[in-house]
């Protein structure tokens, strides 16, 4: 991966670009600075080597320092792993294990206690929160989703589901029968001409083998396959394990879809000071788009059912 240092500072900065903007990604502890690179290096996020341009985003990292105290007037909610986030007056707080997250507009601090792991979830989960925040501020609002599209249509195609839910497996089903990818795990959506355009945020699809153990890949590099830059949705569905043979569909309502899309993205809620933007572009996803619930059964897991499936839908 090409990175661009800068000598004359204390710090070990590198610039990425995600949909045009700009990210300056800087750490004064250069093994947590390692692990990042090694991070960014499974997601879409292209390394540049020469910032003709002011960054539009800057995250700092810092490992084993003291962060500051939240402050006690903000409202605080309970998120996913234990972890708590603190909004208001236009800041972010997130306090996960012994990690801090301090977003101010487009400037983002994020403290670990100890140097994490290669492998430790926190490491990921905290330097996404960091990202994903930023990028929130410029239009950019995370899904939990996969993403594939529809070869002839051209069609994108939004697989939703919570970890579990076999969406990275429906999607390489997809992704093995010839569609082109966005992602198998997290989606960017934003609004370009009145329409949401989805783009993929992780590169490697993580999918399970039977057990506890997931197996990571890139199908661009393990199978030939097509990684798009973005597509626009046309389809949605909301996936979810039926345990028996047969895969059932049940067509939604725009209210329906919009209360799950809601469900899925509680940063649009969460985050208040980008809440009703984000929202919108739930909004116009509903709109634009058909969605089902689908209830996945084994059938789909058989080669080209799941794309004869959905090519019916589209």
């Amino acid at each position: 991966m090409e990175v661009i240092q800068v000598l004359d500072r204390p710090v070990c900065p590198s610039f990425y670009t995600v949909a045009g903007r700009l990210l300056f990604v800087e750490s004064f502890n250069l093994q947590l600075r390692a692990l990042i690179e090694l991070l960014f290096s499974g997601w879409q996020l292209k390394p540049v080597s020469v910032a003709e341009r002011s960054h539009d985003i800057r995250i700092s990292f810092h490992c084993g320092d003291r962060p500051p105290d939240i402050p006690e007037h903000l409202n605080q909610f309970e998120i996913a792993a234990g972890g708590q986030c603190f909004t208001g007056n236009g800041e972010l707080y997130l306090a996960l294990h012994d990690a801090v997250l301090h977003l101010n507009e487009t400037k983002v601090d994020v403290w670990f206690a100890e140097l994490p792991g290669a492998n430790d979830p926190l490491l990921a989960t905290m330097t996404s929160f960091a990202v994903c925040a930023a990028l929130r501020r410029f239009g950019m609002f995370d899904l939990h989703s996969a993403g594939v599209i529809e070869p002839r249509s051209e069609q994108g195609v939004l697989i939703v589901g919570t970890s579990g839910s076999g969406k990275s497996t429906l999607a390489l089903q997809l992704v093995l029968a010839g569609w082109p990818y966005l992602s198998d795990d997290e989606v960017l959506l934003s609004l370009v001409d009145a329409q949401v355009e989805a783009r993929g945020f992780r590169s490697f699809f993580a999918v399970s083998n039977g057990d506890r153990l997931k197996q990571c890949f890139e199908p661009e590099i393990a199978y030939g396959s097509k990684r798009a830059s973005h597509a626009s949705p046309g389809l949605v569905l909301f996936t979810q394990l039926n345990g028996g043979s047969q895969s059932e569909l049940r067509k939604l309502t725009q209210a329906e879809a919009m209360m799950r899309l809601v469900r899925a993205c509680p940063w649009a809620t969460y985050d208040s000071s980008i809440a009703t933007r984000n929202l919108k572009v739930l909004s116009a996803l509903a709109r634009q788009s058909i969605a089902y619930e689908l209830y996945a059964g084994r059938d789909l897991l058989q080669p080209g059912h799941a794309a004869e499936l959905l090519c019916a839908l589209s």
